[in-house]
């Protein structure tokens, strides 16, 4: 039986209809916009954090990535913002079977799946590898720790079977894909 996170995050998936087309979306540049997206997760507009949640979900929407800029769009304005990492944290992981879904900071319901892959990334001081998931569009998110923590109990520690790896790995299985979790 699946577990109830699993099933509402489901449901929301499914009933949700995605973001606006901002692929689609390209005005000229209007400047640089006071807006900053910590590597905590906090979103943060001329020194003051924003408090209201749908606010920064409203900006996650229409949030574009070229190169290694992001940019706030619509079909009229662009904005560069500033990004500290990546623009989302993955906050919930929820499992039925061989599924992994996994929820972000901003309320972005993804499978980890081959269009989503998990991926191991330095992050830190000293840099460590970081697990980051594909979000939408070229834009990621990083697990936080409590999220970490769940997919390597999930996880299927095995040795390694072929050179240079000398350490025992950890593998997620999820939507008949295996993810590189980490070694020890």
């Amino acid at each position: 039986m699946a577990e109830p996170l699993f099933q509402q995050l489901e449901k929301l998936q499914q009933e949700f209809r995605g973001h606006p087309p901002v692929a689609s979306w390209n005005p000229d540049l209007c400047g640089d916009m006071d807006l900053v997206i910590r590597s905590d997760g906090h979103w943060i507009h001329e020194g003051a954090e924003i408090q209201r949640q749908p606010l920064v979900n409203l900006f996650a929407s229409i949030l574009k990535r070229e190169g290694r800029h992001y940019y706030l769009v619509t079909p009229v304005e662009k904005w560069r913002i500033r990004v500290e990492d990546v623009p989302f944290l993955i906050t919930q992981a929820a499992r039925d079977g061989e599924q992994i879904l996994l929820t972000t900071n901003t309320g972005d319901v993804v499978p980890l799946d081959k269009a989503h892959p998990l991926l191991l990334k330095p992050f830190g001081d000293p840099p460590l590898p970081i697990p980051y998931v594909e979000v939408r569009a070229g834009l990621e998110g990083r697990m936080s720790r409590d999220v970490y923590y769940q997919l390597i109990d999930w996880a299927e520690p095995r040795q390694p079977s072929e050179p240079p790896a000398r350490l025992c790995q950890m593998w997620l299985k999820s939507n008949g894909e295996e993810f590189l979790l980490g070694e020890y």
